[in-house]
């Protein structure tokens, strides 16, 4: 079955609701057994439980989207979480002990450095960062103590894209976890499982839900290291909220179309940009011109609408003009939904193991699904505002 067929089946069961084509939202935290012998059987625990003895445990209607996503990652399933952090922090605390080592990507993710430095490092979890281009050179880094590698491909501001074959092929010889944030690639773009991922995590929040209107995550595991995630969420009460996980659902079943339109106009977008004179290089994996190209294309099926912008070097005064000036273009701490957004950014304080290379200042954009000429009339704009003022 193709993918475009999958996240439109995938975890429905419209016999088990009197033929409805989508699940019921279940509001529920109480559950009643009849019999002792009932209460009884649903605290049993299974390997994936499809009876619960309470809400947060899981009902129909998050039982589908996790169904839904675990099919589509190809893994052996899957749990959600209130948050993209939320189901980073609990991954990494469900595989994590005081006094082991852990390796994480430098191009991560803002807050999961935060959280490796900040809470990690109060529970006796040492981090070290790694370059995101990093190759053999890994097993360099690899201490007796060392648990668990973080992969995340490409970076969500500097889009370095990782090597995930041959950094797994190298963290399992010494017999680590890999566990990566594949919220660019998605589950229907990057098929982490069969690049050597063990652990792969989503940031739901971002294309699954794609109508910047609902925080989530999602966090999918082989069958090995099923239980371990299952427990830790459990023991620290994660669960995500059924008109959340609703609407989660009903997004993910157009994301297909979502993202081909969102590759589309982005290949449209930062082609376009490249010939701009205000641009000294666009960080897109999917341009040939990207030193990640060969990685994504041996590696990745698809782009998404995520890249980012190197300005040559001008007057602070004129990006401040060109951003606030924008029409469709708004600027938010976000990205994955239906529209068009672009922000400053400065990694260059969040990097700590690999050699800044940028000169000029960074854009970071995603192209929505706004007609494309719109778009590009805006950046145009925007474009020309920065001269002016530069």
């Amino acid at each position: 079955m193709h993918d475009d067929t999958r996240v439109v089946r995938s975890g429905r069961h419209p016999e088990s609701f009197h033929g409805a084509v989508n699940p019921p939202v279940y509001h529920v935290s109480t559950i009643l057994s009849e019999t002792v012998e009932e209460l009884e059987e649903r605290g049993r625990a299974t390997e994936v439980a499809r009876h619960t003895s309470y809400g947060r445990k899981g009902n129909p209607t998050s039982w589908a989207l996790e169904d839904a996503i675990a099919e589509l990652e190809g893994g052996f399933a899957c749990l959600t979480f209130p948050s993209g952090i939320a189901a980073v922090g609990n991954a990494l605390l469900a595989f994590l002990n005081a006094g082991d080592h852990l390796l994480m990507v430098d191009s991560v993710y803002g807050p999961t450095r935060d959280f490796c430095n900040k809470y990690l490092a109060r529970f006796g979890v040492e981090t070290t960062f790694y370059d995101p281009c990093i190759g053999s050179e890994l097993r360099e880094l690899i201490r007796p103590n060392t648990k668990l590698l973080f992969l995340e491909s490409p970076g969500s501001q500097t889009f370095e894209v990782q090597d995930v074959p041959t950094l797994s092929t190298i963290a399992h010889a010494h017999d680590l976890v890999v566990m990566m944030d594949n919220t660019w690639g998605t589950p229907l773009f990057f098929k982490a499982f069969q690049h050597g991922v063990d652990v792969s995590i989503q940031a739901g929040t971002k294309y699954i839900v794609g109508h910047s209107d609902v925080s989530l995550g999602t966090v999918t595991t082989t069958r090995e290291f099923w239980p371990i995630l299952k427990d830790a969420a459990w023991q620290l009460g994660q669960c995500s909220g059924p008109d959340d996980l609703y609407l989660a659902q009903r997004g993910l079943r157009t994301m297909s179309v979502r993202l081909s339109r969102h590759q589309q106009s982005a290949m449209e977008i930062a082609g376009w940009l490249q010939k701009q004179p205000e641009i000294k290089r666009v960080l897109y994996p999917a341009l040939p011109s990207d030193p990640g190209y060969s990685i994504w294309k041996r590696d990745f099926l698809g782009a998404t609408g995520l890249f980012g912008v190197e300005l040559h070097p001008c007057d602070p005064r004129g990006i401040k003009q060109m951003l606030n000036g924008m029409e469709l273009f708004g600027m938010g701490y976000s990205w994955g939904g239906f529209e068009s957004l672009i922000l400053p950014t400065n990694p260059k304080s969040m990097r700590t193991a690999s050699t800044w290379r940028f000169e000029g200042p960074l854009l970071r954009l995603h192209i929505g699904l706004e007609a494309l000429d719109d778009l590009r009339s805006d950046l145009e704009a925007g474009l020309k505002r920065l001269r002016e003022a530069s």
